[in-house]
């Protein structure tokens, strides 16, 4: 049987979070029926863009609670920033009234129209679950998004708060502010609901390697200085090798207790559990129930794959061999978290660097793992982030030099209050994207993008401005504007790598990005299948079990998804520093 504090001692409301790719959702979806198999009513819940619970629980979910088959007592629902955003919007320009003229109601529609009005409203339904009677149910389980973005629905109350403070104006914030200086009370309630011990448990999920930890570290930090102390830690694929001479076993279970030995302090300091590795996919009931039930984590009459034929995919090198044909261009590297998008952008770069073109480095990832990853020095090579505070203070400057320079001291408090809003940052870090997008007309440009939801809000924000920009054409004019929407749109300009692992749900989410990407009217140019076991030699028998599925997986993308697709072979150590990625690429 399965030990896990989350389902020994269970607080009303419980979160899990932690870097993308770690097993967030299998182990939330498990502590769910795990509780509701005891007898208890459970709501599941996911704050994720880029949820995948419909599809670990084989039901179709909505943004309302919806029965799961075969788990009696067990509810689940998506909080659908879309929809959470457009309810919110009908919202607010109800409150507006009826003496109030069609234009500016139009102004404010426009204003609610962005990535922060999407975020703010998704928060705004989590809220009304942490501030209701938890409607008859025992225990409401959050399947949060990946990390930048849950530490950012979180701290939006003291933002917030802050913001609402002694401010009537609303300003360029008009619409997400009016629809939140009613619930001003609610927030704080929220606040303290997550920080109470008694109420809450933050459960923190890592892989047993260092990246993942050292995510966990710093949201164990934040979550911290927001109160939420009530800290669990889950360490989720743990391996033992079961051959001493298998080498690729031996390395695996090398390097998790390496990294699981050089934790910090902040982190050991926690309860802590050890979810074994699996050799079966975790996706749906009977192999969430298996898991749960399972001291073994694999089948003893289950020897695995055998001999079988090998899998004839080229490598990275390829890849960028293609992609170096040109003279620049903007490489977007996307898929969900913990796919390993860092290492292949900063593969692509060194690679490209390597070929003898210029090539920029960077990030718009909240977590900016890049530095790390690359972690030296080349010719040709700039390395840099787009950072969120950095670029708002800059952005805040620029206001204020060009619109405060005839403003008196009052007009000037008025400015600086009106660019407090949260909305501010969202503003700059589009400003910043659609710079790098038109570097990338006279040099290559590689960007290591956020996780998926994160990355579709950006998408979104590039849509607005280009909406915005062409509505502002004469129709009879030369419309010779060139929006950043337009670049990522131009196959010429800029190609979107896919990064996924040979596994059921990254591939499922890959797909589900394309199609979100082919609507925005940008092709992906090819997909990259990342840490494949299926090259590596093992015999290790909890090890062959995954390569039938792996296979299967590989199959799938050449067959029915992408137009070009290589392979990486999986790697005892992620190649950090220059030379372990020049040999990637």
């Amino acid at each position: 049987m399965l030990h896990f504090h989350a389902l020994d001692a269970p607080t009303p409301f419980l979160f899990f979070t932690g870097k993308g790719g770690v097993g967030k959702t299998s182990l939330a979806c498990a502590t769910a029926i795990g509780l509701a198999d005891r007898g208890s009513r459970v709501l599941l819940v996911s704050t994720d863009p880029a949820s995948n619970l419909d599809e670990m629980l084989d039901v179709r979910l909505s943004d309302n609670p919806v029965p799961v088959p075969n788990a009696a007592g067990l509810f689940a629902m998506n909080i659908d920033p879309e929809a959470a955003a457009e309810s919110y919007r009908t919202r607010v320009l109800d409150q507006l009234g009826p003496a109030v003229s069609p234009e500016e109601r139009s102004t404010v529609r426009e204003q609610l129209s962005g990535a922060c009005t999407t975020e703010i409203a998704a928060f705004d339904e989590f809220v009304g679950l942490l501030d209701g009677d938890m409607a008859g149910f025992d225990h409401i389980i959050f399947d949060t998004a990946p990390t930048g973005h849950t530490l950012r629905l979180l701290s939006l109350p003291k933002a917030w708060t802050g913001f609402l403070k002694d401010n009537d104006r609303g300003a360029s914030c008009l619409g997400p502010h009016s629809g939140l200086k009613m619930q001003e009370n609610r927030f704080r309630q929220a606040l303290q609901a997550l920080g109470d011990p008694k109420r809450t448990t933050v459960v923190l999920v890592t892989r047993a390697d260092r990246s993942a930890i050292r995510e966990a570290a710093r949201t164990s930090g934040e979550l911290d200085a927001l109160n939420l102390s009530n800290q669990t830690l889950a360490v989720n694929g743990r391996f033992h090798a079961a051959d001493p001479a298998d080498v690729v076993a031996v390395a695996l279970e090398r390097d998790q207790d390496e990294s699981l030995a050089s934790m910090p302090a902040s982190l050991t300091k926690l309860p802590r559990d050890e979810i074994p590795l699996f050799g079966f996919d975790i996706v749906g009931l009977p192999a969430l129930r298996r898991m749960l039930a399972s001291s073994n984590p694999r089948d003893p009459n289950d020897a695995g794959e055998r001999d079988a034929e090998p899998i004839d995919l080229p490598g990275l090198n390829r890849l960028v061999d293609d992609i170096a044909q040109g003279e620049h261009g903007l490489i977007m590297v996307m898929g969900k978290g913990g796919v390993g998008k860092t290492t292949i952008a900063a593969a692509i770069a060194v690679g490209l660097a390597k070929r003898g073109h210029a090539v920029h480095l960077s990030t718009t990832d909240p977590a900016a793992h890049v530095n790390f990853v690359v972690d030296g020095v080349m010719p040709g090579l700039t390395v840099d982030r787009i950072d969120p505070r950095v670029e708002t203070e800059r952005y805040v400057s620029k206001i204020l030099a060009s619109r405060g320079r005839d403003l008196d001291d009052q007009g000037k408090a008025l400015l600086l209050e009106d660019l407090a809003s949260p909305c501010t940052e969202e503003v700059a870090v589009f400003h910043a994207f659609s710079h790098v997008v038109a570097e990338a007309r006279s040099a290559f440009v590689v960007l290591d993008t956020a996780p998926t939801g994160h990355t579709l809000l950006l998408l979104d924000a590039t849509g607005a401005y280009h909406r915005q920009m062409t509505s502002q054409l004469e129709p009879s004019g030369p419309g010779r504007i060139v929006t950043p929407l337009m670049r990522l749109q131009d196959p010429t300009h800029t190609r979107v790598i896919l990064v996924t692992l040979p596994e059921t749900t990254p591939v499922s989410e890959a797909a589900a990005l394309q199609q979100d990407l082919r609507r925005a009217g940008i092709e992906p140019f090819a997909w990259v299948i990342n840490k494949c076991l299926i090259a590596s030699g093992t015999h290790d028998p909890l090890l062959r079990l995954r390569l039938a599925g792996e296979r299967t997986q590989i199959a799938r993308v050449q067959d029915g998804l992408a137009k070009r697709s290589y392979m990486i072979g999986w790697r005892s150590k992620p190649p950090v520093g220059v030379e372990e990625l020049e040999a990637l690429s």
